[in-house]
């Protein structure tokens, strides 16, 4: 039994005669009268009641035009979810996300944009460390992700740097330091400090110590050490200490919490977006393009 045969079938069940369903059918009327015969001998039972002018379906023939009509729409369905899937209409985009990023600027800029062009679209967004991102893109686990590289992917990527941010010093709003006109690293001597846990982000860490021995300018004074950005800005509210944080923490900042920035702390954390190169994926190539108009809208 083929589809052609069901389709065959649904027509002259719901014609209820041979000539007018060949007729819709675009085929000769003795080659539709074999069809029906052959599906019906491969059922084993009649369809139809033959009349002097036209059939009617039996018991059986009503029963199974209700099975073809479900079959013929469950096959129509799939093609067309695989037409919109291959159109970039719908399925699953899987994306990953540092925190900092997820307040303003490129990713929710292209997450909506991306929405209200691609409704239909299961959009999976995951908020993971930039190293767990990559190891997901890695496996297929993601299809893109937003990471902090202090150097170029790896080059099983392919990437697109979507965003630079300076680092700032963080402090409670009342802290003497913020009453400087400037703040320099050696002002920040005295200051306990809320660090990042080096295994995190080991060459981030290592960079930003080293950036702060530059000169003997600043050996600080790591009291409470975190994993993520959050954290860090709540110990600071706490008053536990100060924190170098990305200027993009502004957008998430406790009330109590205000940014500086720190005049010879020369350091910027790139931001790319990376995807696997053998990835084909349609909704992909769509999400790429939303980021490249949103990136370009900024930047011009």
């Amino acid at each position: 039994m083929e589809l052609r045969h069901l389709r065959y079938f649904a027509c002259v069940g719901e014609a209820e005669h041979f000539g007018r369903a060949a007729k819709l059918l675009k085929i000769a009327q003795p080659a539709l009268s074999r069809q029906i015969q052959d599906l019906e001998a491969e059922l084993g039972v009649a369809l139809f009641d033959r009349l002097p002018r036209g059939v009617r379906l039996n018991a059986v023939g009503r029963s199974f035009l209700d099975d073809a009509r479900r079959i013929l729409r469950e096959v129509n369905e799939a093609k067309l979810r695989v037409e919109r899937i291959a159109a970039g209409q719908t399925g699953t985009l899987r994306v990953g996300f540092g925190e900092t990023q997820a307040w303003h600027g490129a990713v929710p800029d292209s997450l909506r944009a991306f929405r209200e062009q691609h409704p239909t679209v299961e959009l999976e967004l995951h908020a993971m460390a930039s190293s767990r991102q990559v190891d997901a893109v890695s496996s297929g686990n993601l299809d893109a992700g937003f990471i902090f590289s202090l150097t170029k992917p790896p080059s099983e990527f392919a990437h697109r740097k979507v965003a630079r941010h300076k680092l700032v010093l963080a402090a409670p709003k009342d802290h003497p330091i913020m009453s400087l006109d400037s703040v320099r690293l050696r002002e920040l001597r005295d200051v306990p400090f809320i660090w990042f846990h080096r295994w995190v982000y080991p060459r981030f860490h290592d960079r930003l110590i080293r950036a702060c021995l530059r000169d003997g300018a600043l050996a600080p004074q790591i009291v409470q050490q975190v994993t993520d950005h959050a954290t860090m800005l709540s110990l600071v509210s706490c008053r536990l200490g100060v924190a170098f944080v990305s200027e993009a923490t502004r957008w998430q900042c406790p009330a109590g919490v205000a940014l500086r920035p720190v005049d010879d702390l020369n350091f910027s954390l790139p931001f790319y977006l990376i995807w696997k190169k053998n990835n084909s994926s349609t909704l992909l190539r769509e999400f790429l393009e939303n980021v490249w108009t949103v990136t370009n809208a900024r930047d011009s």
